[in-house]
Order: C-alpha cells, then structure tokens, then sequence
C-alpha cells in the first residue's frame, strides 16, 4: 500500500557563500607592461622629420631631425643627425649634433660630431670625436631642499657725524 519512493543520491553539500568578500590584489595592468622590454623608436636612415619629438620613452635615430626633442634615452647612429635643443636622461652620438644638449650622462663616440654647449652631470668623449662648444657641469642640491640663491642685498649705507641739509 505505501511504498517508499528511492532516495536520490546527493553529492557533497556545498556551504553557502560567505557575505564578507575580500578582495586580494590582482596584477594591475601596468604590471604586465614592466615585464615586456620596451622598444625604441627609430627614424631610419632616409627618413627626415621637421618639428619637436617629445616622449617618455627611448628615440634611436638614424636619419634627420629637425627641431627640438625630448626624451628620457636618446641614441644618435653614425648615419643619425639632430638639428635642434635636446634633453634627455641619457645621449649617445655616433652621428652629428648642431644644437644645445642636456642631460645627465652624455657620451660622444669616435665617430660624433657635437656643435653646441652640453649641460650635464657626466660627460665621456672617446679619442676622435668632434665637440665646439662649452662643456657645462651642473650638480642637484645635496639637501633635501634646495632653496634658490638670492642675490645679497645690502643695508642702506650708516652715517656717521653731524648731517647738514643743503637747501
């Protein structure tokens, strides 16, 4: 008369889901970026460009440019030429540079040609290179704040003894 319906065979059972969600840090994107080598970009040999080149990362040029660039790294081929005001972290010249350079650390090949005035921290030429211009050194503030130099003023002159006034 009655009978017993067969049980269905339960997995394990699952506990609900907690209601506190912590979250663990996931690799940000720039993250992935770090650990791909980044490429520098070129100007080849025969090609020319006129105006600035302004970047965060490294130019590498082998053809002309003509205007002003600034970068972090600046690599000039023996084929490379820069006519213009450049500033960058670091520059190395195998080629020809007319124009003012500053930058930390310079280096100028055997085969550079270098026309302008180089502000630097460190500056190494090897024998054969070519440099007209000045070679000027600045250093960073050693302290943790530098403060400008202000030019002297001097206190208005004493006078001494009895004034007449002429009138």
């Amino acid at each position: 008369m009655f009978t017993k319906a067969a049980k269905p065979e339960l997995g394990p059972v699952k506990a609900p889901m907690p209601m506190k969600i912590e979250s663990t840090p996931s690799p940000a994107p720039a993250d992935t970026s770090a650990r791909k080598p980044k490429v520098a970009t070129l100007v080849a040999e025969h090609m020319t460009i006129e105006g600035g080149v302004a970047g965060e990362g490294e130019l590498h040029v082998d053809g002309v440019v003509r205007g002003d660039i600034r970068v972090s790294r600046l690599t000039i081929g023996e084929t490379g030429h820069v006519e213009g005001t450049i500033t960058a972290e670091s520059v190395e010249n195998k080629g020809r540079i007319v124009g003012a350079v500053t930058a930390k650390q310079v280096r100028l090949h055997a085969t550079a040609y270098m026309d302008g005035d180089i502000t630097h921290e460190q500056l190494a030429m090897e024998l054969g290179a070519f440099f007209q211009g000045r070679s000027l050194k600045f250093q960073r503030p050693t302290g943790a704040q530098a403060a400008p130099v202000q030019p002297a003023t001097l206190p208005p002159p004493k006078v001494e003894g009895p004034t007449q006034a002429n009138g």
